[in-house]
């Protein structure tokens, strides 16, 4: 199945790293979120791609062209203009990536309308391209199935801002860093669209993808919902940045499903 990544936002909340490349090229392990990403959807077997780009999104084709060059030794032939690859990378062989610029200031909603010439398929898979989690993807496209909905979304607990204590008495019993809350639950992305939902949007560059689209859908209900009750992490803040690093670093990564 297909999968649209929404990879245009200008991410001001993560300036320090934004201010020279797009949020999903931001990077985690050495590696940019939008790869984290695509491995993660690769491992369920989904490896048709098309990213939604805007801001400096020359650098997300540049990334992908030279992809192999990048992750392998070279043989460099300066005399004949020859480069040769001395290690194939095998991580990403069977990608199939169409970049889409989609324009700076659009909308995410009119993204995926525009990404509807490159989507062949009436039913395809979306989310940001600054969010990770471990939610199991052919549950989800199972449910969607199921319900008939339009559209389904992942619902996810938001992780708290402060670690959380486990007490008995005066002494503390546990210690957990940033836990999901348990208290309420919040889009986490890792949608699965119907292709008509965005056909019937004007063409335009101003539609969101929360009011334009969910809102309106889910006051007709057509909107279903998959409830995530595992990891999910946003990549909004430095610090934010820096908790999924330190996960990755530690070999803790949730969403690291692949061997």
């Amino acid at each position: 199945m297909q999968v649209a990544l929404l990879c245009g936002g200008l991410g001001t909340r993560l300036n320090e790293e934004t201010v020279n490349k797009p949020k999903p090229m931001v990077e985690i392990g050495q590696k940019p979120m939008l790869w984290h990403l695509m491995r993660y959807y690769r491992h369920f077997g989904h490896s048709d791609f098309v990213l939604c780009t805007g801001y400096k999104g020359n650098l997300i084709k540049e990334y992908f062209i030279n992809y192999k060059y990048n992750a392998s030794d070279l043989l460099i032939d300066l005399k004949n203009s020859r480069i040769t690859l001395l290690d194939d990378p095998q991580d990403a062989t069977d990608w199939n990536v169409i970049i889409q610029d989609t324009g700076i200031s659009t909308q995410t909603g009119s993204r995926l309308k525009q990404a509807l010439k490159h989507l062949k398929d009436d039913v395809f898979m979306a989310t940001y391209g600054d969010g990770l989690c471990d939610v199991d993807l052919d549950q989800l496209l199972a449910h969607h199935e199921k319900t008939g909905a339009l559209a389904t979304v992942t619902a996810v607990r938001p992780s708290s801002r402060f670690g959380e204590l486990g007490l008995h008495g005066d002494s503390v019993t546990s210690f957990e860093e940033k836990p999901q809350t348990g208290k309420g639950w919040i889009n986490g992305g890792f949608f699965v669209f119907h292709r008509s939902i965005f056909e019937r949007l004007p063409s335009d560059h101003t539609i969101t993808l929360e009011a334009g689209v969910l809102q309106p859908l889910a006051r007709e209900g057509r909107l279903s919902v998959y409830r995530h009750e595992g990891f999910w992490q946003c990549m909004d803040t430095l610090r934010e940045k820096q908790l999924l690093e330190q996960y990755w670093q530690d070999g803790l990564a949730p969403w690291k499903k692949w061997g």
